[in-house]
């Protein structure tokens, strides 16, 4: 004989018992390079690459590799050199480039643009531009995104803080797990064990050998730290001292005909 359930408690039990029911199984979360392979950093343009390299890093414009696990490389906090007319033709998108005395703040390096991270109105903006990106980096068949200048505040003119990094990395983090990519911390050693609570899955540093850096990555992501040397004292340094995590040794344009050497 069925008995009905009266009581809120029995209510509640029923409610939730259904809720698991009937609730899709969580997604898995997407995997981070193996640890043990060999990486090519292929920014400066595609190239075929070696059997032993089993992950290549790419700019999101260009093709995965079939076979390899790939990397979507993102200009996630500068805009890319050859992208300005995209910011300047939209009012809405010029109003989220970082400007100072109304001009736009440039990394000299590379003749980027730093984007205004300082409100949270406009981080969720920019979020919504590179999430176009990365669905596009997933859709592509890449695995993973190196979401690059995280640290671009160091050269925004004392115009933005850490503070607003973390808070703006934290959205495109969440926002590239839904697209189901793994997402690497681009250099910015000293962000530590917050690079976890962010939600990063693995690292990408450059020169970390040279500054010697490589172990305040390994305390926070182990193994999962892909390392790129761009002079060969630096590189015989980090396959001596660190030849358990992926290391390459690359010239510093990245060409596809350019310097490449594995530990």
């Amino acid at each position: 004989m069925l008995h009905r359930l009266g009581t809120p408690l029995a209510t509640l039990l029923l409610a939730t018992t259904l809720a698991l029911i009937l609730a899709p199984a969580a997604s898995a979360a997407p995997a981070p390079p193996p640890a043990d392979a060999d990486w090519d950093y292929q920014l400066g343009g595609p190239a075929a690459v070696a059997d032993h390299v089993g992950v290549v890093a790419r700019d999101r414009e260009a093709a995965p590799l079939p076979g390899k696990y790939n990397i979507c490389y993102v200009n996630g906090f500068q805009t890319q050199p050859d992208e300005r007319r995209f910011w300047k033709q939209s009012a809405a998108r010029w109003r989220l480039v970082l400007k100072k005395a109304g001009k736009p703040v440039v990394d000299t390096d590379w003749g980027e643009w730093l984007l205004d991270i300082r409100t949270a109105a406009k981080r969720k903006r920019l979020t919504r531009i590179v999430g176009r990106w990365l669905d596009g980096c997933a859709a592509a068949g890449f695995q993973g995104v190196d979401l690059d200048n995280l640290d671009s505040f160091g050269r925004s003119r004392g115009l933005l803080r850490p503070a607003h990094a973390k808070a703006y990395a934290r959205l495109l983090v969440a926002r590239a797990h839904e697209a189901g990519l793994a997402v690497g911390q681009k250099n910015w050693v000293e962000l530590g064990k917050a690079g976890r609570r962010i939600g990063f899955d693995f690292a990408l540093a450059e020169e970390c050998a040279r500054y010697r850096e490589c172990g305040g990555y390994t305390r926070v992501y182990g193994d999962q730290v892909l390392v790129v040397e761009y002079r060969r004292r630096d590189f015989r340094v980090a396959c001596a001292e660190w030849g358990s995590l992926s290391v390459v040794r690359r010239d510093r344009a990245l060409s596809p005909k350019g310097v490449r050497d594995w530990c």
